[in-house]
């Protein structure tokens, strides 16, 4: 049954040689990889419009300049990206770029950091877009966090299927929303140029505003820069682009920049020239849109296009974190499953992982993660810090064509990215504490993680000298039987076949001797020439009494120089669901008897034909 339904949610298996197939177009890639960027236009100026309002009305005319502030660094921060894709073009973005400029434990902070914001940005979007769903639909908002969570899980789904499909899905509500808000900027100046909408500005630039001080300023533009998070993305999915993969990629960042700057600047400028406030009943965007609109169906699009792009958002995390935690998989910083293919050539388990991450910041946060903006943020500029000042030391080493332009825009980058995560942990320290214990704990798994692997490989790695095979003397095989059955006949059968000397053992835990004594007159009487063994467990326990009794066998046959194996006997019904009709004591025995090192497991399955 699971198996149907995995292929109805998920699609028939692809083969290998089909990967080609599943690589993205710009057009499909700016869809999929650029949703979490652009959809920050949506509460990027009322971040710092909301900021700024706290001192008075006529302070939010530093909107302007705080968002210009913004947009040098978009600027830098995509030129250098732009670099990266080209020096760098096997995906991990930041964390690949800190690890090769700066070592290894740069390189783990800035995954680190990427990993638990892609998390952040998949519970961030999601609420942010049922939000913009409740708002709508008032009555379903005592369900907003199933809506959540329903969202994750389809989001989950589909990108399960394969990145051209979820691509292909993300193009509606994406485009309609680049579309809707072009429109409307396109039509706000139009009526502004032509005079149907008057000045509304609550105080002219450059206007002296009593009480502003250098730190609300400050403030406010560190709320902006939440504006910049998911611009990184598309330097982690190089790989997932058409050839010739750099340019595709650079190009397609090149443009999502554009469109961001584009739609930020503008928005931030009618927001001033319109006199727009924030408040509680209603986002800034929509009181733009209702201004320039009216309460027409141009102004409903505009409201579904909204929602629709920041519930789709999240997207950009299941884009980015797969293939940031393939690469620290690959350098055995995580577990290797993360470096595995799904049936449609995706890594599934990176995917499952990041929904589930997801959903338990819904539930931790009740649905209400706009609190987290600031760490999400802090999460942000860690790697931005760390990737642009590694650029400026990769074209140190490297020089080559315009190196001190190129190197110029990383420091530029760097600068101001550095000097954003002072600002987030001095203004907002209440907010990005758990950074500080996030990272050091993340930090301590991935090297005990690659200590792991770096000891088993040392362990079961062959060296160049002949190896000697242990000559056993003899194989001591013993079977675990609960009763005389074809199960039973089987298992005595295969174990006669490799064993020199076969042992059955029977636990019971029966108050009455009879009974206990009616399996070992019925085993005799079907075997006997192998040897039986019953122990009684007066607490009816299974596991404990077989492994003692295992023990003492494998300590003597050591002595004799004999190899030990123990055969736990299983029938495997027809249908897998009715393996939860039987108990698992096979399963348990055989994880008990894998910890003894002297002890070679086996299983032998007996297949039930109805």
């Amino acid at each position: 049954m699971w198996r149907y339904l995995k292929r109805l949610l998920i699609g028939k298996p692809l083969k290998t040689v089909d990967e080609g197939g599943q690589s993205l177009t710009k057009f499909k890639a700016l869809a999929l990889l650029s949703s979490d960027a652009l959809s920050s236009v949506a509460y990027g100026t009322e971040q710092i419009t909301a900021t700024l309002i706290v001192l008075s009305a006529a302070a939010t005319w530093y909107s302007v300049p705080a968002a210009a502030i913004v947009l040098i660094l978009l600027f830098a921060i995509t030129m250098s990206y732009r670099q990266i894709i080209h020096a760098y073009p096997s995906g991990g973005g930041a964390y690949v770029v800190a690890t090769k400029n700066w070592g290894s434990g740069a390189g783990l902070v800035a995954g680190g950091s990427l990993l638990v914001d892609y998390m952040l940005t998949v519970a961030v979007s999601v609420t942010s877009g049922t939000e913009a769903i409740t708002s709508a639909v008032p009555v379903l908002r005592p369900h907003a966090i199933l809506i959540s969570v329903l969202i994750v899980l389809f989001i989950m789904t589909l990108n399960l299927r394969g990145m051209r499909e979820s691509a292909s899905f993300l193009t509606v509500p994406v485009y309609l929303f680049v579309v809707m808000i072009a429109v409307m900027i396109v039509w706000g100046f139009i009526n502004i140029a032509t005079g149907n909408i008057d000045y509304q500005a609550t105080a002219s630039l450059g206007a002296p505003v009593q009480g502003m001080s250098v730190v609300l300023f400050l403030r406010a533009f560190s709320a902006g820069s939440s504006s910049l998070t998911g611009v990184e993305a598309i330097s982690n999915a190089v790989p997932n682009f058409n050839r010739p993969k750099r340019k595709n990629a650079a190009n397609t960042l090149a443009i999502m920049a554009l469109i961001l700057a584009v739609f930020f600047a503008s928005i931030t400028f009618l927001s001033y020239y319109l006199g727009i406030l924030p408040n509680d009943h209603e986002t800034v965007l929509s009181q733009i849109s209702e201004t320039i609109f009216g309460h027409g169906i141009m102004y409903y699009l505009l409201q579904l296009a909204t929602a629709m792009i920041l519930a789709v958002a999240a997207n950009t995390g299941f884009s980015a974190f797969p293939i940031l935690a393939y690469n620290l998989a690959k350098d055995k910083y995580m577990p290797h499953m993360f470096m595995d293919k799904g049936d449609r050539l995706g890594y599934s388990n990176g995917i499952v992982s990041l929904a589930v991450g997801a959903i338990v910041l819904i539930f931790i946060f009740h649905g209400q993660t706009n609190l987290l903006i600031p760490l999400y943020a802090v999460g942000v500029f860690v790697p931005f810090t760390l990737s642009q000042s590694g650029m400026i030391i990769h074209w140190f080493r490297e020089r080559g064509k315009h190196w001190w332009l190129n190197s110029s825009f990383n420091l530029l980058g760097a600068v101001i990215s550095l000097a954003l995560v002072v600002f987030l942990f001095w203004l907002h320290f209440p907010n990005v504490w758990p950074y500080l214990i996030i990272m050091p704990v993340l930090l301590f798994a991935f090297y005990r993680i690659k200590k792991h692997y770096l000891r088993v490989a040392d362990q079961l790695r062959v060296n160049s000298q002949v190896q000697q095979l242990h000559d056993f003397s003899g194989a001591t095989v013993i079977v675990l039987i609960s009763s005389v059955t074809h199960v039973t006949t089987g298992a005595i059968n295969y174990a006669c076949s490799i064993g020199d000397n076969v042992i059955a053992m029977h636990v019971s835990f029966d108050t009455d001797p009879k009974k206990e004594h009616e399996t070992a007159k019925e085993f005799k009487q079907a075997f006997p020439e192998v040897r039986f063994v019953d122990l009684h467990s007066s607490y009816r326990s299974v596991v404990d009494p077989v492994i003692r009794f295992c023990d003492v066998i494998a300590k003597n046959s050591a002595d004799r120089n004999d190899s030990v194996t123990v055969i736990v006997p299983q029938f495997v019904p027809r249908k897998p669901w009715q393996n939860i009709l039987h108990n698992q004591t096979a399963l348990r025995l055989r994880n008990s008897l894998n910890t003894r090192e002297n002890i070679i497991v086996a299983t032998y399955n007996y297949h039930l034909k109805m």
